[in-house]
């Protein structure tokens, strides 16, 4: 112990001499010596004072970018903008035509950034107009209301007399048909004293608006024609992958490796979408205004505008933390948006049977708020629901952590969706076959050995087709159409759908022994808009699956609206055929309608071949041929009018 104490008195010792003798020699620095300076006191190479100064520089620069970061990004942002403007601009002026695509998704990106800009700042004030607007209305006495609905309907009753008149008494049993279906609703309602009548014309309303635009204006029948025609080139690509998977024959297996893949490509797509967040504020779009307008809860009306895109199992995901919180007329309103429409990765398979694809986009779009308006018509809401405003509900990006971790989710998630389709396919038209075969066997111990469960079909809901504005001759077919869509699947029903347009494109006979043999292209047009939905009863097992494995607590109230959901979800598909068979306008175009009216008059009897229409027709088509014999290539357009009579006037 002593001697440790000893040892750190030395060592105290020595510090104060060292100590004293540096302040020393820092007197007398001129007495030192000049020692050479060791490894440590060497001056910093010419490399080290270089990325000394670099760092500097670089540390300047970035506290410069932090510092003017916005406006930075926004000279960066308008040199780019400037770039890409300039090349549309030059693939304009170099071709017009080979350039619409771009110049259109152009426009599309600026629209929508100024709609997003207008609704960022205004969206409070238009929510609170239109609340203002409907609490004006509603404060108003009887006799505003009388007045306001006399005058609505004497413009309808107008209006429908001018168009009966300019295009024939079908429109008018489109409207007759509207106005049953929601008859029948309101009677048969859950709660009929409940009715908002709010939704239900708000949401009848934006289904003419969309109807309007698209099938009564050029510009909307264009737009959406021409957006038809993208989605077909879109969908070929889908060629390149299963041609290298069956090979150059696989078009001999034509569903099972030209439609199944469709699926799958557009499962991808979706997916892809999904994870930029471009499905997610579509979606927001479209539900915002179908929530401001019909004034339906946020959660009904995403899944609603969901439904556009998505399948009847994906789109409750959208709000799959509030399922639990939901009223009972909300989960029916979920369940009918589901069942009214169709997803977007099966319209692709519709399309590729050869569905126009004007019909099947418009129908996705106008089955919306159709779905809302009869779910709140059948099931009206009489509780308060929990979920109010838009802002508690938020819209994630999926599961993928990058672009192709989506894709791979997209392809994956459609491996389920293609063999639910093969197997429900293959066991549903087993059955059929099966049971035509029973029903034969029934019918032929009676003398009617053309008993089938089509023939039954056509006669149930032959009326319900009529009442959609289809042509009677066509109703029965209809009807069978409608049938299989369902008790089956809406995928039988388009394929036969499929066989008869094939069969008026490729000039057959129309009428056989007094059968008809296809449909005329007003009733085709009809029938894809009442086919256009997932409601059939296998569907039903599938949406209560569903719903039932995001909200296990909610099973018993699930179930319990289902089979109402299932009615109003089809009723919904049937009221936007209603609509397209009030605004829907047969091809009038001598080039379009004539030669399917000449080959009608040369391949059958029951048409008569010296009659008025077929002069006309005739004088129609040449007065158009030589108008643009004129304008054009003369000798181009004389072969194709000989093409046109010599593919139209079929002689026996």
């Amino acid at each position: 112990m002593a001697n440790k104490i000893g040892a750190e008195s030395d060592q105290e010792l020595d510090s104060q001499d060292n100590e004293q003798i540096g302040s020393e020699s820092g007197l007398q620095p001129e007495t030192t010596l000049d020692v050479e300076p060791t490894v440590k006191d060497k001056p910093p190479s010419r490399l080290k004072r270089f990325l000394r100064a670099c760092g500097k520089k670089y540390e300047q620069q970035q506290e410069f970018c932090s510092k003017y970061r916005k406006n930075i990004y926004r000279i960066v942002l308008i040199i780019l903008l400037t770039g890409y403007f300039c090349m549309v601009i030059a693939a304009c002026v170099l071709n017009f035509t080979r350039a619409l695509g771009l110049l259109v998704l152009t426009l599309l990106a600026i629209f929508f950034y100024l709609w997003d800009m207008l609704i960022a700042k205004y969206e409070a004030k238009i929510g609170e107009k239109f609340a203002s607007w409907c609490g004006f209305f509603n404060r108003q006495g009887s006799l505003f209301k009388i007045l306001l609905y006399t005058a609505i309907i004497v413009f309808i009753i107008l209006w429908l007399a001018l168009d009966t008149a300019r295009e024939g008494a079908n429109q008018l049993i489109s409207f007759v048909g509207l106005l049953l279906f929601v008859i029948l609703l309101f009677i048969f309602s859950k709660y009929p004293e409940k009715v908002k009548w709010r939704t239900v014309f708000w949401g009848i309303g934006l289904q003419f608006i969309f109807g309007l635009l698209i099938l009564r204006t050029k510009a909307g029948f264009t737009a959406f024609e021409w957006m038809g025609i993208q989605v077909q080139i879109f969908l070929n690509y889908t060629d390149a992958g299963s041609r290298f998977l069956f090979g150059e024959a696989y078009t001999n297996h034509f569903f099972a490796f030209k439609v199944l893949p469709i699926v799958i490509f557009f499962s991808t797509v979706i997916s892809i979408l999904y994870y930029l967040g471009f499905i997610q504020w579509l979606i927001l779009k479209i539900g915002w205004i179908m929530q401001i307008s019909m004034n339906t809860t946020p959660a009904e009306s995403l899944v609603a505008a969901g439904n556009i895109f998505v399948g009847q199992t994906e789109s409750p995901l959208l709000i799959r933390p509030y399922i639990e919180a939901l009223t009972r007329s909300e989960l029916h309103s979920v369940m009918t948006s589901g069942f009214a429409t169709i997803a977007g990765s099966v319209l692709g398979a519709y399309i590729s049977f050869g569905v126009p694809a004007p019909h099947l986009l418009t129908a996705s779009v106008m089955s919306a708020p159709a779905a809302l308006a009869v779910s709140k018509l059948f099931w009206p809401e009489t509780e308060i629901p929990r979920i109010s405003t838009k802002s508690n509900i938020k819209l994630d990006r999926g599961e993928a952590m990058n672009i192709i971790e989506a894709a791979c989710l997209g392809a994956f998630t459609s491996v389920a969706l293609v063999a639910n389709i093969a197997v429900n396919l293959i066991a549903f038209l087993a059955l059929l076959a099966f049971l035509n075969a029973v029903l034969s066997w029934l019918g032929n111990m009676f003398n009617e050995p053309g008993l089938s469960f089509e023939l039954i079909c056509s006669y149930v809901f032959m009326p319900v087709a009529f009442m959609m504005g289809v042509d009677w001759n066509d109703s029965f077919m209809v009807g069978e159409l409608i049938g299989v869509k369902t008790f089956f699947n809406e995928f039988v029903a388009y394929e036969r759908l499929t066989v008869l347009i094939n069969k008026r494109i490729e000039g057959k006979l129309e009428y056989v022994d007094g059968t008809k043999q296809y449909l005329s292209v007003r009733s085709e047009a009809i029938v894809t808009y009442a086919l256009c939905g997932f409601a059939n009863f296998g569907s039903v097992g599938i949406v209560i699956g569903g719903l039932s494995s995001l909200a296990p607590s909610r099973l018993r109230d699930i179930a319990s609206v289902s089979v109402r959901a299932l009615i109003a979800g089809t009723v919904a598909s049937f009221m936007t055929a209603c609509i397209a068979g009030i605004l829907y306008k047969s091809p009038t175009d001598a080039l379009i309608a004539c030669p399917i009216f000449l080959t009608n008059s040369f391949n059958t009897s029951s048409l008569p071949v010296k009659s008025p229409h077929f002069i006309e027709c005739c004088m129609d088509l040449f007065k158009k041929l030589k108008l643009e014999l004129r304008q054009t290539n003369w000798i181009g357009h004389l072969l194709s009018l000989g093409r046109t009579l010599v593919g139209s006037v079929k002689i026996h």
